[in-house]
């Protein structure tokens, strides 16, 4: 008897093609959409119905059952109040990783589980090795896709029975199959950014939800060069959206970026031209997730991203007494953000995840 598989699908290209790899590959193959964010756009339609249309769409042709399970209430109580409170604490969060962590690999596995499922598979472009009851997360075939970033908080439990299918493909194969076979979400564009903002205007978002605090921008010689609209809507490196353009008397030097959030004070720092003031030579990092387990050795060097898509950065590794890291860069890193996170590598394997609580410059 063939085993079962419950595939998490989005209504994107990605999870409509793994569901179709892995009916060929024999399973028994079970399609849940998840309703993470209850919301209607400006002309009242549930911005998540067109994408279960289009799970609709793709489970009819490949002839796979297909359910819904709504996870708002879950998601507002895991992941979205983080994100408030760290937008709050004047720090950038990476919801993505905790919908994986909270969502995606816990209720979502849970509920796969009731439908009967030996496993469960998402869209995901990343290599899982399961070696003596011992499960490893590895890179993606395709480097430019690979999503490890996302998935470092994972546990061992969360890891022993998942299949990513698309882990040795690349992203042209992708929309290729989904052409040949008819998909409709063959030609889909890529969602891109926080999930539940998706192509809205992220400073209206936030607003409705945080009071926001306006006040002083300042170069770093504490001269005033205009006002930001509250620290939350700003990042560490930001060059967009600042409102500073054409100072009278200042030379053309480049473009202003900030440095610096003082949340005491509510001042905003900028830098013109001159980016040494974002460079930082270390940082902290707390509640790190070992992928599969903590090494035995407290101090060794390694690879690490600190943010998505990053090539990967030499550093030295030190685990600290009270289980937080201290990572040291070989070279001088650009705009490590506080509540981003570090995700360290030992060559294609991930070794997990812990979140930036401070940088030394």
């Amino acid at each position: 008897m063939s085993k079962t598989v419950v595939i998490g699908m989005s209504g994107g290209v990605d999870s409509s093609v793994a569901a179709l790899l892995l009916k060929e590959q024999g399973y028994n193959v079970i399609g849940l959409f998840m309703q993470n964010w209850e919301e209607t756009d400006e002309n009242g339609c549930c911005t998540a119905e067109d994408d279960y249309a289009d799970v609709r769409r793709v489970c009819s042709v490949l002839d796979i059952p297909y359910y819904t399970v709504n996870f708002a209430k879950e998601y507002m109580d895991r992941v979205f109040s983080y994100f408030l409170a760290e937008y709050k604490a004047g720090r950038t969060p990476n919801p993505d990783v905790l919908c994986n962590r909270e969502i995606k690999f816990g209720p979502f596995l849970q509920e796969a589980k009731k439908l009967g499922a030996d496993y469960i598979a998402t869209g995901h472009y990343c290599k899982i090795a399961h070696v003596n009851g011992v499960h490893y997360l590895q890179k993606a075939k395709d480097q430019n896709k690979d999503q490890t970033y996302f998935l470092n908080q994972l546990s061992q439990a969360q890891l022993a029975d998942v299949l990513f299918p698309l882990q040795d493909m690349e992203k042209p194969e992708i929309r290729k199959i989904a052409l040949e076979n008819g998909l409709a979400t063959a030609k889909k564009k890529d969602s891109t950014g926080i999930c539940f903002i998706g192509e809205r205007n992220f400073r209206k978002f936030l607003s409705t939800y945080l009071p926001a605090s306006k006040g002083k921008i300042l170069d770093l010689s504490g001269k005033q060069v205009g006002e930001h609209y509250g620290l939350m809507y700003y990042t560490l490196g930001q060059r967009r959206g600042l409102d500073l353009g054409g100072i009278k008397g200042e030379e053309e030097q480049g473009r202003w970026f900030v440095v610096r959030k003082d949340l005491q004070n509510n001042v905003l720092y900028v830098s013109h031209g001159d980016e040494a003031p974002l460079y930082s030579k270390s940082c902290e990092v707390s509640s790190f997730n070992w992928i599969p387990t903590r090494p035995e050795q407290t101090e060794f060097v390694c690879k690490a991203k600190f943010r998505y898509r990053q090539p990967d950065q030499d550093v030295f590794v030190r685990i600290k007494p009270d289980g937080g890291l201290h990572i040291t860069f070989a070279e001088l890193q650009r705009a490590v953000t506080e509540g981003q996170y570090a995700v360290l590598y030992d060559g294609e394997n991930c070794l997990g995840g812990g979140v930036i609580e401070s940088a030394e410059y």
